[in-house]
This record gives structure tokens, C-alpha cells and sequence, in this order.
């Protein structure tokens, strides 16, 4: 797959200005806001974990108002991959992590190569186990670390950052507009800078945190329900899904072989185990041993 370089000296220019005009609004970062608890260390730990549930289950009602924003986007990324472009996220803290993970689980789950979809984070791998929270600062990184990757206008990059002003989230994110890269965000700020470089931007309005600013918290949550939307969404329309199941998943265990197994023999009517099995493991997948029985 052939990926054109982009390359725009306008493109790296500082953004920082913009960010700190928002910062500067008056109540700009929800998230930051106060938590709705005082003195948790009073608490009992059944309170505790109590108004932690209670927390969070707001935090489906506030996707579900952004579910005709997140469905655009999930169509955006199903037409960049059906013709033959990648998905990356970009993110950092928390954020980064999860975009990471979503990336991570969609080989196996799929079957789709390894480079389809994309992770990327502030501070790199290192940043997955341990935290490197400065290197979300710079402007540039975002973006140099996207064009290691050969990025093209047939990718489509989402960025995800809770607050909506992470500046190697912002500044990837333009960079990507200069350079005509489709663009994406999950934030969970009204109105944020990263939103504002966005085609299609996600605002999951969750409102403060258990413990103020934790927001691996309900941000984290919401940003990880809508990754999964998304993901999957778009695995779906790009024909990766048959009826409820994963006919191209990866068998790579034992549990998955069995899976994929009792799969095969419901979608073949194959009524000998083994040999369902023998054909799953031959042609490494459900739906490329259906293929073989159907040719």
C-alpha cells in the first residue's frame, strides 16, 4: 500500500495562542471543574465506590447525545479503510492509552493487517506503562510522529484527549487539516481547540470528575465506549463482521479455536468436530474456510 508522503512547513506552526485564549474563558474546561463531592477521604469505602457507580452512569446519557456525531465519524473511517487507508489515533495520558488498546485488539478481532488501524502517544511506548506527562507539551511531536508513518490524505486521523487542548493533539490535528488529512476527535470540553481542528468532531460532555480532574475517570469511560462504537462501527461496514460474528477474527488459542470451530460448523453445517477444526486451523480463519467450502 502506497502512502504519499505530506510534508507543510505552515503546518507546524505554533498553536499555542488559541489554547491559551481558551484556557483563559471562564469555566472553558468541564472537566477541570470542581468535583460534586467534598471530603471523599471521610467517606466509607462503600460511599466511596457508591457515588463512583452513580458517576458513571451518567456517562452512556452523555454519549448517547453525540451518537449522530460519532456514527458520522465511524462512516468517515469505514470509507478511508475501504479504500485503502488507515486509521490512527492520537492521544496522550489516559487518552492515548485507550486509543492504543482500541488499535491493539483490532487484528485479532478482525483479521485485519497489523498497520490498518494505528495508536499513537505522547512519549511512545514507553508512555503505555509508565507516565511521561511532559511530552504531551510539544505542538510538533503529534505530527512528526504521523509522518513516520507515511500519513496521506487516504488515512484518517482521530485525535482523543479529554480536555481538548492537549497541544500534541492540537497541533497533529492541524497539521493534518493543512495537509488535507481527514480529521476525527473524542474530547469531552465544549467547544475545545483539538474539536476546533476536527471534520468530525465527538464532544462527550460528562461533566466534573469523582476526584476533580481525574479524568481517567468518566472521560475515560466515555472516550472508550465511543472508541469501541467507532472501531467496530466501521470493522462492520467494511465487511469484516457476518450476521453477530467475528468470521475473521485471529485463531491464536485454544479458546479461539473452539470459537472459531463451533462457528464454522453452524455457518458450513459441518457436523464433525474435527474436522471443522482441522479446516479452521488450515485456513486460519472462519470465513476463508467457508470460502474454500463454498469454491
Amino acid at each position: 500500500m502506497e502512502h504519499q508522503l505530506l510534508h507543510d512547513g505552515a503546518a507546524e506552526e505554533k498553536i499555542q495562542p488559541a489554547i491559551s485564549k481558551y484556557n483563559l474563558m471562564s469555566n472553558a474546561k468541564v472537566t477541570e471543574q470542581p468535583s460534586r463531592y467534598r471530603h471523599l477521604e471521610q467517606m466509607s469505602t462503600e460511599e466511596i465506590v457508591q457515588h463512583i457507580n452513580e458517576e458513571d452512569q451518567t456517562v452512556a446519557l452523555a454519549v448517547q447525545k453525540e451518537l449522530p456525531r460519532i456514527a458520522k465519524l465511524a462512516d468517515a473511517v469505514a470509507t478511508q479503510l475501504h479504500n485503502g487507508g488507515r486509521l490512527f489515533y492520537i492521544g496522550a495520558g489516559t487518552s492515548g492509552r485507550l486509543g492504543v488498546l482500541d488499535a491493539s485488539e483490532c487484528p485479532p478481532t478482525y483479521g485485519v493487517d497489523a498497520g490498518i488501524v494505528n495508536g499513537l502517544m505522547a512519549g511512545g511506548d514507553a508512555a503505555l506503562r509508565f507516565g511521561i506527562e511532559d511530552a504531551e507539551d510539544s505542538y510538533e511531536t503529534g505530527w512528526h510522529d504521523l509522518l513516520g508513518y507515511a500519513i496521506s490524505s487516504r488515512d484518517i486521523v482521530i485525535g482523543i484527549a479529554a480536555s481538548g487542548t492537549t497541544p500534541y493533539v492540537v497541533g497533529a490535528l492541524e497539521s493534518c487539516r493543512r495537509t488535507g488529512v481527514p480529521t476525527g476527535c473524542i474530547v469531552c470540553n465544549p467547544g475545545s481547540p483539538v474539536a476546533a481542528h476536527a471534520d468530525y468532531p465527538v464532544e462527550v460532555i460528562v461533566g466534573p470528575e469523582f476526584v476533580t480532574g481525574s479524568t481517567r475517570m468518566k472521560s475515560g469511560t466515555a472516550q472508550k465506549m465511543v472508541l469501541n462504537m467507532i472501531s467496530t462501527a466501521a470493522m462492520i461496514r467494511i465487511g469484516r463482521v457476518r450476521d453477530n460474528q467475528m468470521v475473521h477474527m485471529q485463531i491464536s488459542n485454544d479458546k479461539l479455536t473452539d470459537r472459531g470451530t463451533q462457528m464454522l460448523m453452524q455457518r458450513s453445517g459441518l457436523t464433525d468436530y474435527e474436522e471443522a477444526k482441522a479446516l479452521l486451523l488450515k485456513y486460519g480463519s472462519v470465513q476463508a474456510a467457508i470460502d474454500h467450502l463454498n469454491n
